[in-house]
């Protein structure tokens, strides 16, 4: 449930926090104090687009943030620790969306920094916002099949992967059919340059590393000379009067007056001796380094050569040795392709065909489920219509699919198109929602809908925004006692107009808008139940509050209660 929210400097909302409580809560205010802004902002806190226009004038970012508690199991859970965030149930859940005036946005979910897409992800299960513009989300037939699938249930969900799984094969294998038949002509051009290409490549016979070991050796042959010399004047130091025989004959002095002082000239002379003959030993090296510099000008030349064909390959092929190899092996796969065009042809349609009757076979098993599930999700909607005085309503979810002679067409999510079919009136042919569906009715069935999907998809919070608009009398009541009924199952908001729905609320929180130092500001409150029934007689009577409005605010109030407590 939604137990908090707090928001800072969003549009004409200076700061607000607002504790909420379970159950059927409405939001009702004169129009234009900033109901909308609520709404905005739980959008947010769902991963909802943002712009720096929604920030409040003059100031550097909007703040929102929401806590949650939720039950153990719910999936919300799960989909945190996919994310690598350690939360608890034990704990409230708080996410966190900061919107600045330059347009950019930090969102958090306790306390640890998510991008959009997580934050969408994890939103959904944390509230489900309805407005009136969802109401084109009936009128979209694509969507009806998905609205299907979510309330025919797990095994729908776990066959549909497998269908979509040898779909997206399928699709693949088709396009590579499809490009290895439509460009013949371009195919023998490029056979031509596949052919010259893999020559080039392959008489260079390349070497991964052998560029860099070409460099280390050119540098080697372009410095030979100075490399001899310099080994041999080191040599020549090392072994005149000055070096090696000047260290010598040291030794040999100290070892004339060793047995004078033999506790500090013994150690002395071991040191001495290891260290002559370690010198002699780097000696003797340093002559067979010397002995062994030639210069090489033929090998320098070959060395340059290589490098220059290394450098115009990568320059045609890849920025290294390996790039180059693994360019070559891809266009030799496609030579191959071309030069034999008609065995892959061969092989694509017979595993296209393949695919397709796997697919086919899935998409089937889907069908007759969804046929199943079609039924029950059309006398489950029909049974809420007729609490939402829609009686007579006659609601049918009609499954098609195309066929050219025994051939199915695949389709993204199997072989069936679902269109939902409503009679409003007896008598009346069954025709798409879109086309016969007033605003009212349309804001009836979606409540239905969403009715019906509250205990499938476990969003704990409901927020429906103004749905109500387009219908009055016993079909406004109607809705209020469904979305009363509603809360027993999760937390349920409503934004509206109607005082026969904000009677019916556990909790009425009154949106008002004021203006303080020539700035407007807005504030949110929850209302007893003396402001309640001020607030509804307002509802009812417009401008001017009466004694009247508020005896009659008194009784809806009073008829409410019994109702909710029967």
């Amino acid at each position: 449930m939604l137990r908090e929210l707090s928001i800072r400097n969003l549009a004409v909302i200076e700061s607000v926090t607002v504790r909420f409580h379970d159950g059927f809560l409405v939001l009702t205010g004169e129009t234009g104090a900033g109901k909308s802004i609520l709404i905005d902002a739980l959008s947010l806190i769902v991963g909802g687009r943002g712009s720096s226009d929604m920030v409040r004038y003059g100031c550097d970012k909007a703040e929102i943030e929401a806590m949650f508690e939720l039950p153990q199991g719910h999936p919300v859970w799960k989909t945190l620790s996919s994310f690598g965030i350690d939360a608890s149930p034990e704990e409230a859940l708080i996410v966190r969306r900061e919107l600045s005036s330059q347009g950019k946005s930090v969102s958090r979910i306790n306390g640890h920094i998510v991008n959009m897409t997580m934050l969408r992800e994890a939103g959904e299960y944390l509230v489900n916002i309805h407005g009136q513009h969802e109401h084109q989300s009936l009128f979209k037939t694509e969507k009806h099949i998905d609205w299907l699938d979510l309330y025919a249930g797990e095994r729908v969900t776990k066959l549909l992967e497998r269908y979509k799984f040898t779909y997206r094969n399928f699709e693949q294998v088709r396009q590579q059919q499809k490009e290895l038949e439509d460009s013949s002509r371009q195919n023998i051009q490029l056979l031509d340059l596949y052919r010259f290409q893999i020559e080039e490549i392959a008489a260079a016979k390349l070497i991964p590393g052998e560029d860099e070991s070409l460099q280390e050796e050119k540098q080697k042959l372009m410095h030979a000379v100075k490399r001899r010399d310099s080994a041999a004047e080191a040599y020549a130091w090392m072994s005149s009067s000055k070096g090696l025989d000047a260290f010598s004959r040291s030794i040999s002095r100290l070892e004339d007056i060793r047995d004078y002082d033999p506790a500090v000239l013994g150690p002395l002379l071991e040191q001495l001796q290891s260290a002559f003959y370690q010198l002699e030993d780097a000696s003797f090296q340093i002559r067979d380094y010397r002995d062994g510099v030639e210069s090489d000008p033929e090998r320098l030349a070959y060395i340059d050569d290589r490098i220059d064909l290394i450098n115009s390959l990568k320059r045609k092929y890849g920025e290294t040795i390996p790039d180059i190899l693994a360019y070559l092996d891809n266009i030799q796969s496609e030579a191959d392709k071309i030069e034999n065009r008609d065995e892959h042809l061969e092989k694509l349609r017979r595993e296209q065909q393949h695919l397709y009757s796997e697919a086919l076979l899935i998409g089937k098993s889907l069908s007759d489920m969804r046929r199943a599930a079609a039924d029950r999700l059309a006398s489950a909607i029909e049974a809420e219509l007729r609490q939402l005085q829609m009686e007579r309503t006659t609601f049918r979810v009609e499954l098609r699919q195309h066929q050219e002679g025994e051939s199915y067409r695949l389709l993204a999510n199997g072989i069936d198109e679902a269109v939902f079919l409503i009679a409003p009136n007896p008598g009346e042919p069954l025709k798409p929602i879109s086309k016969i569906a007033s605003g009212g009715e349309m804001s009836r069935i979606m409540l239905a809908l969403k009715t019906i999907f509250a205990s499938i998809d476990q969003v704990p919070t409901l927020v429906f925004d103004e749905v109500d608009t387009g219908v009055s009398g016993r079909a406004a009541q109607a809705i209020a006692e469904k979305m009363s009924r509603l809360s027993n199952q999760c937390q349920v908001f409503s934004i509206t107009h109607l005082p026969q729905v904000a009677c019916m609320a556990d909790h009425h929180y009154e949106i008002r808008k004021a203006v303080i130092a020539e700035r407007t500001s807005t504030n949110v409150a929850e209302l007893e139940l003396g402001t309640r029934i001020e607030e509804l007689a307002r509802m009812l009577g417009g401008v001017e509050v009466t004694e009247k409005t508020r005896h009659h605010a008194q009784e809806m109030l009073d008829l409410a209660y019994r109702q909710k407590g029967a």
